[in-house]
C-alpha cells in the first residue's frame, strides 16, 4: 500500500497516531510531503525516526529549506542572493523555527547533524507515483508560466506557492500536495469542527493543520495520511 501524509510540524503524538492506525508494512511505501519539523518540539526527533524507516520516502518542505539556509547549508543549487545569515534564521524563527533550532544545538548529537542535513540535501522536491504528483506546495514545472512575478527561482516556487491553489490548473495528473492548510482553502477555517482533506480537482490537499496550536479552542488541526489505493483517509 501507499500512503501520503504532509505538515507533521514536529507534532509527535500526531505522528504516532497516524503510524498506529496505518499499521506500516515493509512492502509499504510512505509518502512525507515535506515540513516534519517546527512549529511543535519533536520535530527533529521526528525526522531522525523518518531517516531510518527504509520505506519512507520525504519531499523537501519549505520549513526545510528554510532550516538548513538558517544553518548556512543551502539546498543544491539554491540561491541564498543577498541575505543575511540573520535574516536567514529570522525568517525560520518567524515561522516556528526557534523550537526546531533550540532542538538541533542543544538536543541533536554532533555527529547526527551531518547525517541530517546530507539527508535533506539529497530529498527531492517532486515526484511522480502510479498517475498522481506528489509536491509540497505547486509542480515545479509550472514556475514559468504561474512564479516568476512572485518567486525568485523554480525552488522556491515549489517549495512556496500558493495563489495558484485559487484556480488549479489540470496537469494530467491528481496533484496531492501538502504546505497550505486546507481550512485556509474552505470555510471550515475558525470553525471547531476539524479539518479534512480538501482542495480544487483535480489537487488534493492533505495539510490539516498538524502545525496548528495544541487544544486550541478554534483551530483544530490534525494529521492526516491518504491511502492512494482506495483514497482512504486516517486521521490522527
Amino acid at each position: 500500500m501507499k500512503y501520503v501524509m504532509s505538515d507533521i510540524h514536529g507534532n509527535l503524538e500526531n505522528f504516532e497516531a497516524i503510524l498506529k492506525q496505518i499499521e506500516l508494512k515493509p512492502a509499504d511505501t510512505l509518502y512525507i510531503l515535506g515540513d516534519v519539523i517546527d512549529r511543535h518540539p519533536a520535530g527533529i526527533q521526528i525526522l531522525r525516526r523518518i531517516m531510518e524507516m527504509s520505506n519512507v520516502q520525504m519531499l523537501l518542505g519549505n520549513h526545510e529549506w528554510m532550516m538548513l539556509r538558517a544553518l548556512d547549508e543551502p539546498y543544491p543549487g539554491d540561491e541564498v542572493g543577498k541575505e543575511s545569515l540573520y535574516d536567514r534564521i529570522q525568517l525560520w524563527y518567524a515561522n516556528g523555527g526557534r523550537v526546531t533550532h533550540t532542538s538541533w544545538l542543544f538536543g541533536t548529537p554532533q555527529k547526527e547533524k551531518k547525517r541530517i542535513l546530507d539527508y535533506l540535501h539529497a530529498l527531492p522536491v517532486n515526484i511522480e507515483v502510479e498517475g498522481y504528483r506528489l509536491v509540497h506546495a505547486a509542480p515545479i514545472e509550472l514556475y514559468e508560466k504561474y512564479g516568476q512575478n512572485e518567486h525568485d527561482s523554480a525552488l522556491e516556487f515549489a517549495l512556496w506557492e500558493r495563489d495558484i491553489l485559487a484556480d488549479p490548473p489540470d496537469i494530467g495528473q491528481t496533484v496531492i500536495f501538502g504546505h497550505t492548510p486546507v481550512s485556509y482553502l474552505t470555510s471550515a477555517y475558525g470553525e471547531l469542527s476539524p479539518v479534512s482533506i480538501g482542495g480544487a480537482h483535480p489537487w488534493i490537499g492533505i495539510d490539516c493543520g498538524s502545525g496548528f496550536p495544541t487544544h486550541h479552542p478554534l483551530y483544530r488541526g490534525r494529521l492526516a495520511c491518504l491511502r492512494l489505493e482506495d483514497q482512504k483517509v486516517f486521521y490522527s
